[in-house]
């Protein structure tokens, strides 16, 4: 029993940490090598958006992850219900306060 506490790893929540940040918006990029995933914060009425975060990720740890998305949205809907998307509940016309829906940007271009 002790061996396997010994092979238990220990993660940190620093405090800074722990009070998270907010992003609305993620933008995914890839090479051969790695994933690259930036957290943004969108601001209505403003011209320029932050990345709040970047997270460099392996092939192999983006799936992981997505597997991982997958599951803890699949319990969340099991627990809440379904999780309504915009487009699916106006047709693309409009989120649920009627403004207007932005859809997933494509080939979108910034600066790093």
């Amino acid at each position: 029993m002790e061996n396997q506490n010994n092979n238990q790893l220990q993660i940190e929540l620093k405090d800074e940490v722990a009070q998270g940040t907010y992003a609305n918006l993620a933008i995914i990029a890839h090479s051969s090598s790695e994933f690259i995933v930036d957290f943004v914060r969108v601001m209505p009425g403003l011209p320029k958006a932050g990345v709040q975060s970047r997270i460099i990720l392996t092939p192999e740890h983006a799936k992981r992850l997505m597997f991982a998305l997958q599951e803890n949205v699949a319990k969340y809907e099991h627990q809440f219900g379904p999780i309504r998307m915009p487009e699916e509940m106006h047709g693309g016309q409009g989120g649920p306060d009627g403004k207007t829906f932005i859809p997933p940007i494509n080939g979108f271009k910034g600066d790093a």
